[in-house]
């Protein structure tokens, strides 16, 4: 079999140069009003280089969103692993991982930046929606449920319903009433949480073993 011809460093910064340069002028400009030319000289590559890489500007706006997308999906597996591993203090470990996704992702710039750009050109390009709402956080989140009931700290028959339930009573339940733009020290985001997670554990407690 023929080896994979490697990607060359240099190819990989002018595609991040022209993801950043795209991004910034279809969030400022526009899908319609944004030219590849314009593109091209604000990632200073020519446009045949972009063309190369992108084929034409639509590919390239659904690239931007796969981009951002697959950017959110290594945040949300970054906060898990340094929350939801080696848990002692379940209750704790599902309010932080909460707050910090409320927070530092969906709540973050990025994010809601994200969420403009695919709300503003949809209408041009239905499956932009399609590409960003994935179940892939949930899938990630139901995994981590999973161990948790292997362990013995959770009875989850379901861990893709799990997470779903997990999802909409904490941050998902945040982002709705208090908006997108939250502070950590906003006290009712941290009540809202607290209650969200409480429920959950309540719903998905280890039952007791009938007795033998």
């Amino acid at each position: 079999m023929t080896a994979a011809k490697p990607t060359r460093e240099g190819s990989a910064h002018k595609r991040a140069a022209i993801l950043g340069a795209a991004r910034g002028l279809f969030l400022a400009e526009g899908f319609d009003r944004t030219s590849v030319d314009a593109i091209a000289l604000r990632a200073g590559v020519s446009k045949r280089t972009l063309y190369d890489y992108f084929g034409d500007k639509q590919a390239l706006l659904i690239a931007v969103v796969d981009h951002a997308a697959d950017s959110l999906m290594a945040a949300i597996r970054r906060t898990m692993a340094e929350t939801l591993t080696e848990v002692t203090d379940l209750h704790a470990a599902l309010l932080d991982f909460s707050l910090r996704i409320a927070t530092e992702t969906f709540g973050s710039v990025d994010y809601l930046a994200l969420m403009r750009l695919v709300t503003n050109e949809s209408g041009h390009l239905p499956q932009l929606r399609d590409t960003l709402m994935t179940n892939a956080p949930e899938e990630a989140i139901a995994a981590r449920l999973a161990e948790f009931g292997r362990q013995g700290a959770l009875d989850v028959p379901n861990p893709r319903v799990a997470a779903d339930h997990l999802v909409a009573l904490t941050f998902l339940l945040a982002i709705n009433s208090l908006g997108s733009t939250i502070s950590a020290d906003d006290p009712r985001l941290r009540s809202i949480l607290d209650e969200g997670v409480r429920a959950f554990l309540r719903a998905y407690a280890p039952r007791p073993r009938a007795a033998l």
